[in-house]
Order: C-alpha cells, then sequence, then structure tokens
C-alpha cells in the first residue's frame, strides 16, 4: 500500500491541471465574450434602413432641385439633390448624419450658399431614405459614396473647373474627412462635429456608463476588430483621425461644441492633433451636436454664416 506521502505529488498534480484547464476555459469564454460584445452593441444600430420621420422639401426653402439617383463602384443606389446656383463659383456636398436628420434638411444651407454662388449636391448614404442598402458603415464605406458623387459633378461641363468641398455634420462630418482622405478631386472640407474613430466614440459611450476604465481599454481592440471583420480588411485606415493628415495642403475648417452632448470634444482634439498646421478651427461654448444655432436656417446665426463664408472666399 502507497504511503500518504507518495500520493501527496499526484494530488498535487491533479489540483495544478485542473486550475491550469479552469484558466484556459476563464481565458477562452473571456475571449468570447470581448469577440461578441462589439457586435451585440453596435448590430442594432449599424444593421439596419434608416428611414426618417421627417423628410424637408426644396420648395420648403424657395429652391428647385433636381433629384438624382447615382450608383457607387459597389452596385449601391444614392439618393441626391441638386440645387443649381447661376454661373457657380464651386460645388458644395452635404452630408448628414449616422441616424439623422435626413440630408434635406440641410435645404436651408443649399439655399443660403446658392444666394453665395454655390451650387450644391445634397446626397443620403448608402442605407439611409432613398438610398439602397440594409446597413450603416460608419465613414469607413461612405466614401464610395461620396466618389459616385464626384463623378457626378466631374462629369457636368458647368462643374468640371469648380472647386468641390465636402461639407458634412456629425458621422457626415467623418466622411467628409475621410472622403477628402482618399478623393483627390476634393477640394476642401468643412466638418462638424466629426469623430476621430469608431473605437473613439465606442470607448466614451462606455466611459458615460461608468464602465471599468480596464474594461474600456481591454473592449476597445476587439472594436476595432469587429469593423475590420464587418466592412473588410481595405477599411482599416479609413477614420477620420488618419484620413485627415491625407488632406494635405487643402483647405479644412474643423467645428465642433465644447459640450457637445452627442459627442466627446475629445474627438475634436484628437483631429486637431492629427491634421495638417493651416486647418482652420472654431469652437462654441454650447451643447449643440450640429453646431448651427438655427440648423434650418443657417442664414440666422450670422457668426456662423460670417466664418464659414470667410473660410469659403479665403479659399476657393
Amino acid at each position: 500500500m502507497k504511503s500518504i506521502e507518495s500520493r501527496r505529488p499526484s494530488i498535487g498534480r491533479r489540483i495544478a491541471k485542473i486550475f491550469i484547464s479552469l484558466v484556459i476555459i476563464v481565458a477562452v469564454l473571456s475571449l468570447a465574450v470581448l469577440v461578441a460584445f462589439p457586435p451585440f452593441i453596435m448590430g442594432p444600430m449599424l444593421n439596419k434602413h434608416v428611414d426618417f420621420k421627417t423628410i424637408y422639401k426644396a420648395r420648403d426653402f424657395d429652391l428647385v432641385a433636381n433629384e438624382l439617383t447615382l450608383e457607387t463602384s459597389d452596385g449601391y443606389s444614392i439618393s441626391a439633390f441638386e440645387v443649381q446656383a447661376e454661373n457657380p463659383r464651386g460645388v458644395l456636398i452635404f452630408i448628414s448624419g449616422l441616424h439623422n436628420p435626413s440630408v434635406t434638411a440641410f435645404f436651408g444651407h443649399a439655399k443660403a450658399f446658392k444666394d453665395l454662388g454655390y451650387s450644391s449636391i445634397l446626397f443620403d448614404m448608402r442605407g439611409h431614405g432613398k438610398s439602397s442598402g440594409k446597413g450603416i458603415g460608419l465613414g469607413y464605406l461612405e466614401t464610395r459614396d461620396t466618389q459616385a458623387v464626384v463623378d457626378y459633378i466631374k462629369a457636368q461641363p458647368e462643374y468640371a473647373r469648380l472647386p468641390i468641398i465636402a461639407y458634412g455634420a456629425s458621422m457626415g462630418g467623418a466622411v467628409a474627412i475621410n472622403s477628402a482622405g482618399v478623393i483627390p478631386e476634393i477640394s476642401g472640407v468643412i466638418s462638424i462635429a466629426s469623430f476621430s474613430s469608431w473605437e473613439d466614440v465606442f470607448a466614451e459611450g462606455m466611459e458615460a456608463k461608468e464602465l471599468p476604465p480596464v474594461l474600456i481599454t481591454v473592449v476597445k481592440p476587439f472594436v476595432k476588430l469587429y469593423s475590420i471583420l464587418k466592412f473588410g480588411w481595405g477599411s482599416r485606415n479609413i477614420y477620420p483621425e488618419r484620413q485627415i493628415a491625407n488632406i494635405g495642403d487643402r483647405p479644412i475648417f474643423l467645428l465642433h461644441s465644447i459640450f457637445d452632448e452627442e459627442l466627446d470634444y475629445e474627438n475634436f482634439k484628437r483631429l486637431v492633433e492629427s491634421a495638417p498646421s493651416h486647418t482652420r478651427t472654431w469652437t462654441r461654448i454650447g451643447r449643440d451636436h450640429f453646431f448651427v444655432t438655427r440648423f434650418l436656417n443657417p442664414e440666422q446665426d450670422q457668426e456662423y454664416m460670417r466664418r464659414v463664408t470667410a473660410f469659403l472666399n479665403d479659399n476657393f
């Protein structure tokens, strides 16, 4: 019969094996949770078509707009509206946000800038309004939508030699930056309340819920991984903090409310750190995510119109 002393090493080895097995199981489960967490949170937000409750009409702003349907390189139909100025000095491309409003909310801008000599193209991104698609690309894919608009502009004889300015708000501001980063025909950018990257937005959402900082740090890379898996390897560098540097010497104007209730001001600061040195910026002490005090009627925000007009006049 074996002594108690001779059985102790065997018992110790069993305990060690059980402990190692438990550690492996916990690690695998933790990894599975981390991999599943971003799609669980983001899926309902992204995997849908956005149908707007409110859609404005050009005639509401004493405008006439040509309704367009443009095709992207990857097979999406993009709904757009063209507002023409007489003898235009440039073309503005207006892009709206993640879930709202419809880009038709920019008809007030189109009216104000038509009076200043600019034509406009307003388009709803894929997965929004009358544009096709059942998902939202978070700015990774929507540059292809902007490219379809740019191709249309360049094909019009009256626009062929004019500057093209991408002008977006919220996610549209991010798409404007990303688009300029990958489309050299874009002459400049006006971006309101853009995020720096989607991982930053996700992390800030976790911070707002007062989740542990260590958890936020651990989850953030998995948000990037999910984005790459969902939108493709080619999308990995298509985010504003990266693409803003590719704008080079083209003019760019960044605007952000300091106490923005939807998108943390830190996004603006990160963008400015990565932006070319000539980037023009303007911040306001306020909470308005869309920055303009009267978004539907921007001419009522005289300081806003004065500063944006100065940016356009100085550069185009």
